[in-house]
């Protein structure tokens, strides 16, 4: 993406561009890795979309490298969920550069990204959140539809897509989270990142995809409980992204 192609993220409604950001048609994931490298090269490395992209571009990359060496049982719907999965973060981050409205699972990441007491880990924490907790679920629900399969055909590679974000998860506390000579088990950062679980919003979100799965031929009820999961994933991230003491943050 050259620097004519961008437009900077806004923090307010505004006037709506014409070019969202989205993976090129075809392009794949190698598509949408040139995405999310065109984000970081145009935002100042604390803001928090661009902590939560740099963690996004390390897993994307990952998950390439994975699915180009056939360790995922169906290479081509790994692919593809890859793909509908990134295009949904990408799609959001399109909402906030044209100053249109994004999902409610993404406004408290982009409302607080410039928050001085809002620590880096948080960030990345609250954008894995909204990922996992309410685009996860609608991306597999679409390779399903795309694919006409079932989703226990899925399940074998989502849970190869968890082991993946969970190695991720253990990295990003690692490099973000302060020595253990500055927490303690009552510091408040240390208390907040301990009460959200990668593992419990997996598994929340392939019973969420399994829920919409069953409201597939209800289609009212099906868009009330994406309404419902979107607003409940972003109270959490809100939640994540609680301002802490300066000696925290």
């Amino acid at each position: 993406m050259t620097s004519a192609e961008r437009t900077p993220l806004r923090d307010g409604p505004g006037p709506r561009q014409s070019r969202p950001i989205r993976p090129r048609p075809h392009g794949g994931l190698r598509s949408v890795v040139h995405s999310l490298r065109g984000i970081a090269a145009e935002l100042p490395y604390g803001d928090g979309v661009a902590v939560f992209n740099r963690v996004y571009l390390t897993v994307t990359r990952e998950f390439q490298q994975h699915v180009e060496s056939g360790w995922f049982s169906d290479r081509d719907s790994a692919g593809e969920l890859g793909v509908r999965f990134a295009g949904r973060y990408l799609a959001a981050v399109g909402a906030l550069r044209a100053g249109s409205r994004a999902p409610a699972c993404w406004r408290p990441l982009f409302r607080l990204r410039h928050h001085p007491q809002v620590h880096p880990l948080q960030f990345a924490l609250a954008g894995i959140n909204a990922h996992v907790g309410h685009d996860l679920p609608l991306s597999l629900l679409a390779t399903c539809r795309a694919r006409q399969a079932r989703p226990e055909e899925l399940e074998g590679d989502f849970e190869r897509v968890g082991d993946l974000l969970t190695l991720l998860e253990e990295r990003i506390r690692e490099e973000l989270m302060p020595g253990p000579d500055l927490l303690d088990a009552a510091d408040p950062l240390t208390h907040l990142v301990g009460s959200w679980s990668l593992e419990m919003a997996r598994g929340g979100a392939w019973m969420a995809f399994r829920a919409l799965w069953g409201l597939r031929e209800l289609p009212e009820l099906a868009r009330e409980f994406t309404e419902r999961l979107d607003a409940g994933t972003g109270m959490t991230g809100r939640c994540l992204l609680t301002p802490l003491p300066p000696r925290c943050a």
